[in-house]
């Protein structure tokens, strides 16, 4: 077991010191790209002024005989760029496949001073956080890195939702997690072939109040309860929570409907998948303009967050006042990346 005090300190000589505090960054859509694909690396530049986090896709949905080129295709959109307040990410190849190796040392050694987080993906545990932390140490030190890159973790298996508080602590270069509903539906062995999103056959009826009457029945939420153990354990260590993918892209509502359920439990942002996603994830993860204006409300009638007070017949005090700084908070951070929503925020 590592001592406390030894938890912010460089897992290898000459490598940056770790981070005590995440980097404040508007984050609401981590947008995928296929880097093996030409035609979407020609058009990083223009996409990187429309999206919070760019990341190039090295693991699922690039066929294996292009793994390579998506690893080398990743680098060149990384150097062709400046992506000034727009964090760049790459999802790695999985732990126990034969290109996460290469995926890591050789981005590292190319563009290591540009990359702001590695996501991992199928993390189990504790350990396999351990194991990229040290590589991450090591190679830093040896191409002379002055920031460390931070680690974001994809809950994709039952023994990774059953290990979440141990894998979010795990390492001070811990960024966030993501929830990837389509492997954890394969490895709960659930009845769905779909990529997040409800199912129209898990619901609940309505009692029956006679033999023939017709029972109403509502859809339910097949994420709830991994979303909110994620929420809760990154919250308990500092850490980002995220929805992951939701693949039917024809039926934006139901994305919207999902990314706000998400939202509102407490995620930071979502993955798109497809440009049309950008503008639902941008939307539904930047406050609303009248919940920050009667969040700004409460603040000023309680300057100190202290004692009660009244406003529109609705009593206001410490637990709301600290729940109207979140939505006040979260504006300004977004007016810093948004001048359109700045001046409707007013913040």
């Amino acid at each position: 077991m590592k001592l406390p005090r030894k938890f912010f300190e460089p897992l290898a000589i000459g490598a940056p010191l770790p981070l005590r505090d995440l980097p404040v960054k508007v984050e609401r859509m981590i947008h995928f790209v296929p880097p093996h694909n030409e035609k979407v690396r020609a058009k990083i530049g223009e996409l990187a002024r429309d999206v919070d986090v760019v990341l190039g896709n090295l693991e699922d949905a690039v066929p294996v005989e292009a793994k390579e080129a998506a690893r080398l295709g990743f680098i060149e959109m990384a150097n062709a760029v400046d992506y000034g307040d727009t964090g760049l990410w790459t999802r790695i190849n999985a732990l126990n496949s034969p290109w996460m190796l290469d995926d890591i040392t050789q981005i590292v050694a190319a563009i290591g001073a540009k990359l702001d987080v590695v996501m991992l993906p199928k993390v189990e545990g504790p350990w396999d956080i351990h194991y990229l932390d040290q590589l991450l140490a090591q190679l830093e030190a040896r191409h002379h890195l002055r920031k460390p890159i931070l680690i974001h973790a994809i809950l994709e298996t039952a023994e990774g939702v059953k290990n979440v508080d141990s894998i979010a602590c795990a390492s001070p270069r811990m960024h966030g997690m993501s929830l990837g509903p389509a492997d954890l539906a394969a490895s709960r062995a659930m009845k769905t072939t779909r990529v997040g999103g409800g199912h129209p056959d898990y619901k609940v009826l309505a009692d029956s109040t006679a033999p023939d009457a017709q029972r109403a029945s509502a859809q339910q939420d097949l994420w709830h309860y991994t979303i909110a153990k994620m929420v809760d354990a990154c919250a308990a260590n500092g850490i980002k929570p995220f929805y992951g993918p939701f693949g039917d892209f024809s039926d934006p509502q139901a994305c919207e409907t999902q990314f706000r359920n998400a939202f509102l439990m407490g995620c930071a942002g979502a993955w798109s998948l497809h440009p049309s996603q950008i503008t639902i994830a941008t939307n539904v993860f930047s406050p609303d303009v009248a919940e920050v204006a009667f969040a700004k409300r409460i603040l000023e009638a309680m300057p100190n967050g202290s004692g009660a007070v009244m406003i529109d017949g609705k009593m206001q005090d410490d637990a709301t006042w600290k729940q109207a700084k979140v939505i006040v908070d979260l504006a300004k951070q977004v007016a810093k990346k948004d001048p359109k929503l700045a001046a409707v925020y007013g913040v």
